[in-house]
Order: C-alpha cells, then structure tokens, then sequence
C-alpha cells in the first residue's frame, strides 16, 4: 500500500541487504539476487550501493508513474558525474522541463511518424535474416543484433562519416557511465565524454538532408525547444537508441534458439510477434536499473525511503515477481504482457519504444518464416552496469523452415 504522509507510529526502516547491485556475478546473472530482495520486501536498503532498491511489481510501476516523488530531474545515474553532464536532457528533468523536451524528442517517433518506416525496417531484417540463414552460421550479436539496429538510427538521425563508426562504442558507454564510479565507469568515461563533446558541438549541416536529426535543430530554431538542446535530444537517440535495442535482439535470438517450440508458436501464428517481443522484454529486460531520487519521505507498505534518497528502480525484478505474472520464470510467447516495465512507464517511458518495437517484430517475423531451429553456442556476457546484454553467440547451425 502506498501512503504519501506516513505517521511517525508506525514506520519503519526497510529491511538492509550486503548485495552489490554491480557486482560482476549479479550483472551477469541478477534473477536469483532478485527474488532474494523481493522475498525481503517491496523496498530495500542497499548500503553497499547507497541505494534504496524498489523490488517488487507494483512498487515498481507505482515509483515510474509518480515523478513528483521519485523525480529524474537530479539524474538518473547512480554517480554524480554523470547526473552532472545528463542535465537538462529528457532524461534527467520532469515536468514542466521535461514536456518540451520529451516533445521534441518524440515527434518523430510517434505511430504515425514510424508508419512509412515498417516497410523499409522489415525490408532491411528479412534480407538480413535471409543472407545468414543461406550461411548456415554466423555471429548472431555482430551480424543481427548490432547490425540493424545501428543501419536504421545511423540513417534515421542523419550520422554521416566517421560518426556512424563510433555508434556501437559511444552508446555502450554512455550507458556504462550511468552506474556507480567503479572500474566500468571510470574506464567508459573518456568513450562517453567523446559522445558529449561531439553532440556539444554537432550542427544541423553535420547531419543528412531529411533526417530526423536536422529536425530537431529545426524545433530549436523555430523556439520549440530552449536554445542548444538540440545536440543533447541527438544524445540520447544514440545513447537509448541503440544499446537496449542491441540488447533486445540479441536476447530474441538466444530465447528462440533456446525455445524452438516457441519460435514454433510464431511461426504458426504470425500475430504472435507483438507479443513475443513483449515476453522477451519482461523475462530478460535490457536494462536492470534506472536511478530516481526522492522529493519526499515516501512511505511504502509503512516503510519510509527518506527524502532525497538515490532509488535503484530495478525493472527486471518487477518483470519476474510472482505476485504479478503466474510462472515469471518459464518464456511463453503467449504470455504477451502488455504491462510489462522494462521500457519504463509513465511520462519517463523509452520514447524510442515505438522504433524498436519495429525493428524487433521485424527480426521475430522473419526468423519465424526463415528458421525452424537455431543451434548455437555459449552465449557470452560481459559485465555492465546498467544494460544486460550478450555480448557473443555463435550460430552453429541453422535449421530452415
């Protein structure tokens, strides 16, 4: 239950864990640590993180949905540096602030602005998908995961020349930069700083006729949005753009490759695409924590996070717990959770949700139509402190359909 004034009869701390939320076996591996502070409560203290982690479902979606308690405008990270250099974005602002920019980041990304996309994104995936199924094996990550995701927002934003060659990097490290100042973080730094340096100086003839890119100096030259937030909107197009999606595609191909039966259920039913990606979503989610910090005591079921606390929203936790979703830990593309969090919710939702919805249903389609099995080998994962993803998975063979 949630109580906006708790009394001071009832409250009480939260309950404390000695878990490193960025410990090198959690990141790789955060479920078991999940349901351990799930079982410990909704909200838990993390002294080793200096955090209050929300664990659970509907504390989760409660916490995304109420900014005016658990803001974003101090950032969204888990160091002060990089809560520093992400001000003023989208990110890491709310409303009133935040309505103009998110706007402005947004009008090219809405339903109607991505509809004469479909054809190209399904386009670009199915020759994609075709040419490595005739191989009969490949690297799945470099060759269809980083592949399209990087071609569509390189074309999209309008990157020409060289950028276009540091995407992959840059994005990878400003998410990096978001966790806390360990090892990770200080080594992703100078990569990050290359992006903010770039984005700080980017000019509307840097990019592609057409693009989305040179919109959006458009809006800030027609007062749209405050002068000189063109360049950090770029940011995060390329920053959210492509790592979560990177990671998205690549857990669809190790889920299918570990599931033929559900592959086999897509394949059947072709509808099923929307919902498979929504399951793949919620049982690995690309991100595992996304920082806010609290206006206000806030109590929750009569604990209190006290104001001005940094709070690990930790979706993939509320995406396995079972006081939601029957099962959390078996896939089932038939599941379909509409309301699952890995994409945020709230005014803060990924607002490039609906770009990669393309090109994720893109991939599911035409595995479905292409593939009956997929062998593969270990599946790789590095470390990071914020996105989980595979870093490798070799493609032994391919069955077609």
């Amino acid at each position: 239950m949630w109580r906006p004034s708790p009394s001071l009869v009832d409250v009480t701390t939260p309950p404390t864990s000695d878990v490193d939320l960025f410990a090198d076996d959690v990141l790789i591996d955060p479920y078991p640590t999940y349901a351990a502070l799930r079982e410990l409560g909704p909200v838990v203290h993390l002294p080793a993180n200096d955090v209050y982690a929300l664990t659970r479902y509907d504390t989760v979606r409660t916490a995304l949905g109420d900014w005016e308690s658990f803001s974003s405008a101090h950032g969204v990270g888990f160091n002060p540096m990089v809560n520093e250099a992400l001000a003023g974005t989208s990110l890491a602002s709310d409303p009133p602030d935040h309505t103009a920019l998110r706007a402005a980041l947004t009008e090219n990304l809405s339903p109607r602005a991505l509809r004469g996309l479909k054809g190209q994104i399904d386009a670009k995936a199915d020759a994609l998908v075709a040419t490595l199924v005739e191989s009969g094996s490949f690297e799945a990550i470099d060759s269809i995961a980083r592949a399209l995701p990087l071609e569509i927002v390189a074309d999209l934003v309008g990157f020409t020349g060289e950028v276009r060659g540091h995407m992959l990097a840059w994005g990878k490290a400003a998410n990096q930069v978001i966790g806390p100042l360990n090892q990770r973080t200080a080594e992703s730094f100078p990569i990050a700083g290359q992006l903010y340096g770039w984005c700080s100086t980017v000019t509307k003839g840097d990019l592609a006729e057409g693009s989305i890119g040179r919109g959006i100096f458009e809006a800030e030259e027609r007062g749209a949005i405050p002068p000189g937030s063109a360049g950090p909107i770029i940011h995060q197009y390329l920053a959210a753009g492509v790592e979560n999606t990177v990671s998205a595609i690549g857990n669809i191909i190790a889920l299918f490759a570990a599931h033929p039966e559900q592959l086999a259920l897509v394949r059947k039913d072709p509808t099923l695409a929307p919902a498979a990606f929504n399951e793949v979503l919620r049982f690995w989610s690309p991100i595992n924590a996304w920082g806010r910090e609290t206006t206000k005591d806030v109590d929750i079921d009569g604990v209190v996070i006290p104001a001005r606390a940094r709070v690990a929203v930790l979706l993939g936790s509320g995406n396995r717990d079972p006081r939601h979703y029957d099962n959390p830990d078996e896939f089932k593309v038939e599941r379909n959770p509409v309301d699952h969090l890995a994409l945020g919710y709230g005014v803060h939702g990924c607002a490039g949700q609906g770009l990669a919805r393309l090109e994720a249903h893109a991939v599911i389609d035409s595995l479905a139509r292409r593939v009956e099995r997929l062998v593969v080998g270990p599946e790789v994962r590095i470390p990071h402190n914020v996105t989980r993803s595979i870093d490798s998975l070799p493609v032994l063979e391919v069955v077609p359909a």
